[in-house]
């Protein structure tokens, strides 16, 4: 059974944190704790991952794709960015690197850091789609949000990624900005690193000259859009060739909901309630997998 769990930490507070908690409940000398390196995340994920290594007290092993060298490869091999079904890069980086991994491993059971949130989203479908994972969550097992593992980082003295501190959700492919993003995240983007926002638009325009159609990140989720049926996509800055299609400047979006304060030092709880949760489930043996 030498190290048969695998725990999954993609550089944000959430997997981190489930990641500490699935050696806490199994024992370090059962857990390997991967990354899938997309090589297009923010410097300071790799500080983050150097303090999380010493937390653990043991490596993070780090994985990427033998195909694809960088994430602009893969937006201009596919000329796409993000559609209906989801993120290319996401899948080609990460879904298809971690499944690829799995042909050449063995394990009794994954981890996943999705919070309360994620749970009927993200977690039920995982489940269900993916028996042969053997699935374990820990932050639901604990009833964790994402906001409860900031506070308990920031117990444990680890600084969150440079990505929260600036007021995102995430810490996902930072260099170049997330095209899972929605429109709020880019409006943020073009307000705050113009710089980064510019290159992203422009992008879309490159890759919408050389598809002859748009290729966009967002996409108009009103109700007249919906009513249409079908993608409608929204460029982030106006495309010259398609006057007819929005761009983020038109729409209200949803402002990322800044999960840390004072830099993420000042205000946090202390981890009493955390100590308490794992030391009844560890006493109890509810989860001796």
């Amino acid at each position: 059974m030498d190290k048969d769990i695998i725990a999954w930490w993609s550089g944000g507070a959430s997997s981190a944190v489930a990641c500490k908690l699935a050696i806490d409940l199994f024992g370090a000398n059962r857990v390997r704790v991967i990354f899938q390196d997309t090589r297009n995340e923010d410097d300071d994920t790799y500080r983050f991952l150097k303090d999380c290594e010493k937390w653990y007290g043991i490596k993070i092993e780090i994985i990427s794709s033998k195909e694809f060298n960088s994430i602009e490869e893969v937006w201009y091999k596919y000329l796409s960015l993000s559609v209906a079904g989801g993120a290319i890069c996401s899948t080609k980086l990460k879904r298809e690197v971690r499944e690829q991994w799995e042909k050449e491993n063995t394990w009794a059971h994954q981890v996943f850091g999705y919070d309360m949130k994620e749970a009927i989203k993200r977690a039920v479908p995982m489940t269900l789609n993916n028996p042969k994972l053997n699935a374990i969550y820990p932050l639901l097992l604990y009833g964790y949000f994402k906001k409860d593992c900031i506070k308990i980082l920031d117990n444990a003295g680890i600084k969150v990624p440079e990505p929260y501190i600036k007021g995102y959700e995430n810490n996902n492919c930072d260099k170049t900005g997330c095209t899972r993003g929605g429109i709020g995240y880019w409006q943020k983007r073009k307000r705050e690193e113009y710089n980064k926002f510019y290159k992203m638009a422009m992008r879309e325009h490159e890759l919408t000259n050389l598809k002859g159609e748009p290729v966009t990140i967002c996409k108009d989720q009103s109700n007249e859009a919906k009513k249409k049926g079908g993608y409608v996509p929204v460029f982030l800055l106006p495309h010259p060739d398609y006057p007819e299609v929005k761009d983020i400047s038109m729409f209200k979006g949803r402002e990322p909901e800044p999960l840390v304060e004072c830099n993420g030092f000042c205000g946090l709880d202390d981890m009493d309630v955390y100590l308490e949760k794992k030391k009844r489930l560890n006493n109890n043996n509810e989860f001796n997998f």
